[in-house]
């Protein structure tokens, strides 16, 4: 499995610091968090855009995926939606990025989870087509309205499109009570990639460094590895939502250490 960490870690960080983080410490790539706050963001220029990819290129850092916001089963119209995600698409292509990562988003207090996960699946299906054209996967991840795997793969089942895959968050999946070996035998025919963290508790979600928290992180790891799955595993480390929490560039070199443990013992 390859190594990376989200830019949600270091937010507003310039590209170049970015990258140099990544190299130091040895991560094999960023997940950018593609949001107007950041260096990377889908109002870029083509010149802006060619620069990115430029640089990462140069750097030997891969770029994993686009996080992106677009909450694909949120009351509304479909459009202002669809043109999110396409614009996301467009970014993806524009700098080599495999993936893009999209919210569920629904509203229970005003759906129905069938209304919310019809709504989900025709956004999904429709943008799929587009995706498909321009060889980007769009990646719903395991948040919110839909946490579980399970409740991700009722929109999945609906949609069945393979440019349309899944983002296990390892958190959510345990705050909604499955065990790894569950969501991933529900994820695996659609799993793009993983985001790995850790947490103090299921009431205290403030970011902890690797291995410091009570996430099953090893057992996803050796489920991961007991089926040969060979993908990303991303530590996504919500430092802009908690401003208290450790600044991570000093956690890197640690984190990438416990992932490299976990990955050995389950080899």
């Amino acid at each position: 499995m390859k190594l990376a960490f989200s830019t949600l870690g270091v937010p507003g960080l310039p590209l170049p610091d970015v990258l140099r983080l990544a190299t130091d410490h040895g991560y094999h790539g960023v997940e950018l968090r593609a949001h107007p706050e950041e260096p990377v963001h889908p109002g870029l220029g083509s010149a802006e855009r060619a620069d990115v990819a430029a640089e990462f290129k140069g750097s030997g850092v891969e770029i994993l995926g686009l996080a992106g916001y677009a909450r694909v089963a949120a009351p509304g119209d479909d459009e202002p939606v669809l043109a999110e995600i396409r614009s996301l698409i467009d970014l993806a292509r524009d700098l080599g990025a495999p993936y893009i990562r999209v919210f569920p988003g629904g509203d229970l207090d005003v759906q129905t989870p069938e209304e919310a996960d019809a709504t989900a699946a025709r956004r999904l299906g429709t943008a799929a087509e587009y995706a498909n054209d321009l060889g980007v996967r769009i990646l719903l991840e395991t948040h919110d309205s839909h946490r579980t795997a399970a409740d991700a793969m009722r929109v999945l089942g609906l949609v069945g499109h393979r440019q349309v895959g899944a983002l296990w968050d390892v958190m959510h999946t345990w705050l909604g009570g499955e065990q790894p070996s569950e969501t991933y035998a529900a994820l695996s025919p659609h799993l793009g990639y993983v985001q790995v963290k850790d947490i103090a508790s299921a009431e205290d979600t403030t970011p902890l460094p690797l291995g410091a928290g009570v996430l099953p992180l090893a057992e996803c790891v050796e489920v991961l590895s007991r089926h040969g799955w060979d993908g990303w595993l991303c530590w996504e480390y919500e430092k802009r939502w908690y401003e208290s929490a450790p600044e991570l560039p000093g956690l890197l070199g640690a984190g990438r250490e416990h992932l490299s443990r976990l990955l050995n013992e389950s080899a």
